[in-house]
């Protein structure tokens, strides 16, 4: 049998316990997660050759001008056929990768900061979203990947700053326009300070005001030039609010779109945002009511590094309370999916026959992939995930899998190699004693023990 520290490691910091990573940890599971944030690749093979988001916009916003509506129709959809392809592709490389605690931070982050499908028009860029924003900074500066997500063209749509449109600027007196507050309000409540963080609403409405004018350029406009390619973030003075503001105490003098990023650096260094973020990253990967003294370590790595995650991931790697082994955190039904196939040891096949056990079956489960309730990302607090009819949902998808795919492992191993050092004698009896090889399987995968971490 391993160890507990083990299984935390797969389990806690990982995607889910499976032989391969088990024979990698060798008895040193700190170790093993060290080497994640130093042996990272940004963009494993699996997620290669993917259109980027500006040639899928591009396209997107091309096809709007489309007079002729069937045939509008059928460019938007093969457009809209790369999403399937780059979220298969992106779920494939959770069940193979090496370093599933780089991984997990790469879902944490996106999460963090979300944009879902709710609008349509960015749905298909969503995975290049992920690949370009999120990926290249988990282990990098925080202040890096929040300027890139904030100027990201997914999240200037989502969050509706391309409609955002200074009152005093060439545009805005000329067609009566004003700010929109949405992006500056998520970028203080949510991606950094927290609700509680400090900030006034005169900071919202000054802040959205300096973020006027960062837009995309969506291959239309005739009234001025951009050197931004369709589809890309691009900075439109006429739109911008002129003028002197000030955010959380400090005055931000006109400078174009170094307005922005300066305020968005200091933003990101902020105390209350060390705060946020190390409460955010203790509840993932520790408990939903995080501990104090864990948070207070974590912020203060945060703050005296400047938002280095590297540093602030090894310091989550490090706290006692991550390696209490009392499953105080509940999969999602994601987390659960990608655990199940890892255990496995097997990449199903995504064919028509098992499509419906994949992306499909996430959505019944409550968790449509890149469809966030709201811009607050997925919750991640038990409650959520365990009523009544979510947990039947789990049963019958774990059944349909154990039925339906033929994965490697045979149960005692599986039990063995996934759940043997937190679950109960009872337990492996059941297993032992299961009338079939699928029985005892999904007991395995039913079982409190599989379905925390």
């Amino acid at each position: 049998m391993y160890s507990v520290e083990d299984f935390i490691a797969m389990n806690r910091f990982g995607l889910g316990a499976n032989a391969k990573d088990l024979a990698a940890i060798k008895g040193a599971p700190k170790a093993w997660l060290r080497q994640h944030i130093t042996n990272y690749t940004p963009l494993p093979d699996t997620l290669r050759n993917l259109p980027d988001s500006q040639s899928i916009l591009k396209g997107l916003y091309e096809t709007r001008r489309i007079d002729d509506r069937d045939m509008r129709k059928e460019a938007q959809k093969k457009i809209r056929n790369n999403f399937g392809k780059a979220v298969t592709a992106r779920t494939k490389n959770f069940i193979q990768t090496p370093h599933p605690f780089a991984e997990r931070l790469v879902i944490f982050w996106s999460n963090h900061f979300t944009v879902s499908r709710d609008r349509s028009i960015i749905g298909p860029a969503i995975p290049a979203y992920e690949n370009e924003a999120i990926r290249p900074h988990i282990f990098g500066n925080f202040t890096d990947m929040l300027i890139t997500t904030t100027q990201h063209p997914c999240m200037l749509v989502y969050l509706d700053n391309i409609s955002s449109i200074g009152p005093n600027s060439k545009q805005g007196s000329r067609r009566d326009k004003d700010i929109n507050e949405n992006l500056a309000r998520e970028v203080l409540e949510l991606h950094t300070m927290g609700a509680k963080g400090g900030y006034t609403q005169a900071d919202v409405t000054n802040f959205a005001k300096i973020l006027t004018g960062w837009t995309i350029n969506r291959g239309a406009g005739k009234d001025r030039k951009s050197s931004a390619k369709p589809g890309e973030f691009d900075y439109n003075a006429a739109a911008h609010e002129p003028g002197t503001h000030v955010v959380l105490g400090k005055s931000y003098k006109p400078k174009r779109e170094r307005q922005g990023l300066e305020a968005l650096k200091d933003i990101s260094r902020h105390p209350s945002t060390a705060q946020h973020i190390a409460t955010k990253l203790v509840r993932h990967f520790i408990n939903d009511n995080p501990p104090k003294d864990a948070v207070a370590k974590i912020a203060k790595v945060f703050q005296q590094s400047r938002g280095d995650l590297a540093k602030v991931s090894a310091a989550l790697i490090d706290l006692d309370a991550a390696w209490v082994p009392d499953l105080a955190k509940v999969k999602t039904p994601h987390d659960l999916m990608i655990s199940v196939f890892r255990a496995g040891e097997a990449a199903p096949k995504m064919n028509r026959r098992n499509r419906n056990l994949f992306h499909p079956a996430l959505k019944t489960m409550g968790q449509d992939v890149f469809y966030a309730p709201s811009p607050a990302g997925w919750p991640d607090e038990a409650s959520h995930w365990i009523a009544p009819e979510a947990l039947m949902h789990r049963i019958e998808w774990i059944r349909s899998v154990v039925t339906h795919l033929k994965l490697a492992a045979d149960p005692l191993t599986l039990f063995n190699t996934t759940i043997a050092p937190v679950a109960s004698q009872e337990v492996k009896m059941m297993v032992k004693g299961a009338p079939s090889r699928e029985d005892a399987m999904a007991l395995i995968f039913a079982s409190t023990a599989f379905q925390r971490r």
